[in-house]
């Protein structure tokens, strides 16, 4: 840990403790240098950091505040999922998702998608880069490039995993059209027709489609809205099924937010290792994590080569790109056959103009952006949904990316939900496709990667007024 970390670490301590109230001053930058024997440029570092976590705010001419951090909502229950293997279906409905965005174009408010805001200052410099190699191309843009990926890519990205506690070489790294291939071929990979992966409840709905795909069964696995899949249970599942692969998002999880703690990452691993089998760990949102350093990924425990890491910039920077990412471990040479018969070389610009952002230095600027952008929309959001929904609505509190998870009555469907805000040119996520048998009808994911706006209110105001007519019309027919 470095110096200013170690710093700011006491600090947020202090400020967790009670020691420093909400909205009270901190110690000067001058006073920080002096009581704890530091440069002035540490101290503005570890300041920079407490601003980055949401736990201090810089006040022009007056030094540095407590952050206003607001209470945690009532979380969602634990989920309690079907505990048997089961067939993935809702295809229909994560369809209905994916197409939708064309129907109200502009003037749509689109809070079911998963997708970034990259419209922010900080995407510039990619942008230009982007498009001075468009225009001066070359055979290095326009030709096939190795089979991995871009050497110059896969050394950047080795480097930024040094924060998630990864060793990785860049020859262990294979780039992938977005981290859906990623997760699709090593699937592949890992499983055959007939087999049962474990997943969190609920998952991500792409990577359950790709078991759909493969005439793979899903076993869902209840998961805590904090700490992740229950380890507990999981070990249950796997004295009584045949379970090949565990697939989880144990970092700013989708869509619960969650990070599962460290030891609980490594407890994971372990039970992977007594019943040798594969862990498939979807990490493409954990560089925007509200914490910092980020949290350990379970492939930093890995010793031998069972833990398939995949990743991608498409919530980082913007999905357009395609650019993903999986580091397969012993699983390599199956991942590599895999992509080369689904879609073999990535585009070569792309990655030309990522790795070039990352190595100058522009992809933490624009991440330190979004961190604070989206701890700040997170709180605005809840604070909207406190205020519009029906009183006792519970919800998730992400600790990093920029969904969120809400858990409305019982009555509720929201399938109907989002039929009845169609019209009004609002889009949410209904909980059904989070679930491989269709569970989770009463819940929502929705996003908050937009910066709060006058628009943004008034399209949550009529969610919420929507929910409450669908519980008036329950209740009348009751």
């Amino acid at each position: 840990m470095k110096l200013y970390e170690r710093v700011a670490q006491e600090i947020g301590q202090r400020i967790e403790q009670g020691f420093y109230a909400p909205g009270s001053r901190l110690p000067s930058i001058r006073s920080l240098s002096k009581d704890h024997g530091i440069s002035i440029s540490t101290a503005q570092e570890a300041y920079r950091l407490l601003e980055d976590q949401g736990l201090a705010e810089a006040r022009p001419k007056s030094g540095y505040f407590v952050g206003q951090r607001p209470r945690p909502p009532q979380l969602p229950e634990v989920s309690r999922p079907t505990q048997r293997p089961v067939d993935v279906s809702q295809w229909h409905e994560v369809l209905q998702l994916l197409s939708s965005h064309c129907k109200h174009g502009e003037d749509r408010i689109a809070l079911g998608r998963g997708m970034p805001d990259y419209d922010g200052p900080t995407l510039k410099p990619l942008l230009k880069n982007m498009s001075n190699m468009t225009r001066d191309a070359t055979d290095l843009g326009m030709g096939y490039d190795q089979l991995p990926g871009l050497e110059a890519l896969r050394y950047q990205i080795a480097r930024l995993m040094i924060d998630s506690g990864c060793q990785l070489h860049p020859d262990d790294i294979i780039i992938t059209s977005g981290c859906q291939e990623a997760l699709s071929i090593s699937i592949r990979a890992t499983t055959k027709p007939g087999d049962v992966v474990a997943v969190d409840s609920p998952s991500f709905y792409g990577s359950m489609q790709t078991l759909r795909a493969q005439k793979i069964k899903a076993l869902e696995i209840p998961t805590h809205p904090e700490t992740g899949i229950s380890i507990e249970a999981l070990e249950l599942a796997l004295e009584q099924w045949p379970i090949s692969v565990v697939q989880v998002t144990p970092s700013c999880n989708n869509p619960l937010g969650y990070t599962m703690p460290v030891e609980r990452k490594e407890q994971l691993y372990k039970l992977a290792q007594r019943y040798d089998i594969a862990i498939i760990e979807d990490d493409i949102y954990g560089d925007l994590s509200y914490e910092l350093p980020r949290s350990r990924t379970i492939k930093s425990f890995d010793r031998d080569g069972r833990v398939l890491l995949c990743s991608s910039f498409s919530k980082t920077i913007a999905p357009g790109f395609r650019v993903g990412w999986a580091a397969p471990g012993r699983y390599r040479d199956l991942v590599m056959h895999m992509k080369y018969v689904s879609t073999a070389c990535t585009a070569t610009l792309p990655q030309r103009a990522v790795a070039e952002f990352v190595a100058d230095g522009g992809y933490e600027r624009h991440l330190r952006k979004m961190r604070q952008q989206y701890r700040h929309s997170r709180d605005v959001m809840l604070g909207w949904i406190e205020q519009y929904f029906p009183k006792g609505i519970r919800a998730s509190y992400p600790q990093g990316s920029f969904l969120l998870w809400v858990e409305l009555p019982e009555e509720i469907d929201s399938v109907e939900l989002n039929n009845r805000l169609e019209p009004k040119a609002i889009q949410i996520a209904p909980g059904v496709l989070f679930s491989a048998t269709g569970k989770y009808r009463n819940c929502i994911r929705m996003n908050y990667s937009e910066p709060p706006s006058e628009r943004l209110e008034n399209a949550v105001k009529l969610i919420g007024e929507e929910i409450q007519s669908l519980l008036a019309e329950q209740n009348s027919a009751a």
